[in-house]
């Protein structure tokens, strides 16, 4: 019997959580070299892939350190999905589908994909049978929040499980709560609880204190982190070493990771692109206003790179 690529027998799973704008293939490289177990593309619109967009392919690519590597969709039908998948059955390197079933976004939402899936739980199931029925991926899994504008992630749990999904990530709010609702862990265990695949739990991880107490509270098989790692990627080595700061030197070695990734990957646009994630790294060091402006001016990747250096072991 083959071995199996994620170990949930453990419960110490990490996984990045897909984030629009931040979880391009550099920041998913960082990531994984640093503690992260299971990378996730940026949601991909099924009917991009559907139409060929060249950017969605770009955002398809990975790190070879990427493994496993699954990738988000979203989409409004079975049939629709059906042909994203077939697309995907082509590509070499994703090892699982994973379906968005809870982005708030509006734009998402009035395309009846993401959260609004959870207002049409039948369709929900339909689609996730059919990227289970048509992928030739090992894993076939959903991320949902729990519930539309009430709570309801027994049902929803149910659903994932029935229909084929290997393993479910809940987000602790509804829909209605976006991003400011407290984030409801009761409703992640009880989800557990509900089922027999496994449940990742994911929202407002931002220590190794959290991440101990959200493991042992739901009895999930993993944590995912999204925002909590957003100028602090240094978090995934902290929870996986189970220390209770990280000290300079590492965070400057993740720093300089992150952007030669970036380099790697977009070339001279790299520069600027990686301005918004020094913008955060630098925010509670001395003197970062300073270092922010002076990096704004900087065009050159060598002189940024010094630049980066410079700051992050004064």
């Amino acid at each position: 019997m083959a071995k199996a690529l994620i170990d949930f027998t453990k419960k110490d799973i990490i996984a990045l959580a897909p984030l629009a704008g931040y979880t391009d293939l550099p920041f998913r490289r960082v990531a994984k070299k640093f503690g992260v177990d299971i990378t996730f593309s940026e949601m991909i619109s099924a009917n991009a892939l559907i139409y060929n967009s060249k950017r969605t392919f770009k955002m398809l690519e990975k790190s070879p350190i990427e493994i496993p590597y699954i990738v988000q969709i979203a989409a409004s039908d079975k049939e629709i999905a059906k042909k994203a998948v077939l697309i995907l059955n082509e590509i070499e390197g994703i090892d699982g589908i994973d379906l968005n079933c809870g982005c708030p976004a509006p734009k998402v939402v009035g395309q009846k994909c993401g959260s609004s899936l959870l207002e049409d739980l039948p369709k929900m199931a339909e689609i996730i049978e059919s990227i289970k029925t048509h992928s030739n991926k090992k894993y076939t899994s959903v991320k949902s929040r729990i519930g539309f504008n009430e709570k309801y992630p027994e049902l929803i749990a149910k659903v994932c499980e029935d229909n084929g999904a290997d393993f479910i990530t809940f987000h602790g709010r509804t829909r209605a709560g976006k991003y400011k609702a407290k984030i409801d862990y009761d409703s992640i265990r009880v989800a557990k609880e509900a089922v027999n695949i496994p449940v990742i739990a994911n929202g407002d991880i931002t220590s190794l204190k959290i991440a101990d107490e959200v493991r042992s509270y739901t009895g999930c098989d993993g944590i995912m982190i999204g925002r909590g790692a957003i100028g602090n990627p240094w978090i995934f080595y902290q929870i996986k070493n189970s220390l209770e700061s990280v000290d300079k030197d590492k965070i400057k070695e993740i720093v300089l990771e992150h952007y030669d990734a970036m380099i790697d990957f977009y070339g001279q646009k790299g520069v600027g692109i990686f301005r918004k994630h020094l913008h955060t790294y630098s925010k509670s060091f001395p003197q970062s206003s300073i270092f922010r402006d002076k990096i704004n001016r900087i065009d050159d990747k060598l002189q940024l790179r010094v630049e980066i250096e410079t700051f992050f072991s004064e």
